[in-house]
């Protein structure tokens, strides 16, 4: 004869199969979300001093560039940039409806 098993209660026997099996559904992706940043629309004295002094000093500059050394947002990089550029601090290499590449001003090339 097998060994006697102790017989379950209706609420035991719900629980154990509530507590077993799938649970809840997999999920496949986590979905990476980017942190919203407050960029400023209006610059302070202290980021258009510092436009002036190290914008013109990078090889590269382009407005994702801008923005994220500056804390400030895409329109006013872009104005900031095409207003360097009237000036001749920096030279455009590339512009185009979706994207601006400027670099610095080295020398007399022209």
């Amino acid at each position: 004869m097998p060994p006697k098993v102790q017989q379950k209660s209706k609420e035991q026997k719900m629980a154990a199969a509530m507590a077993g099996g799938k649970g809840k559904k997999k999920k496949w992706s986590k979905g990476k979300s980017r942190d919203k940043v407050d960029n400023k629309v209006l610059m302070s004295k202290e980021q258009f001093d510092r436009l002036h002094e190290e914008v013109p000093k990078m090889k590269l500059i382009t407005v994702s560039a801008v923005v994220e050394k500056l804390k400030i947002s895409g329109g006013l990089a872009r104005r900031a940039l095409r207003d360097l550029a009237d000036e001749g601090k920096i030279r455009p290499v590339c512009l185009s409806r979706a994207q601006q590449i400027y670099t610095r001003h080295v020398g007399d090339e022209e």
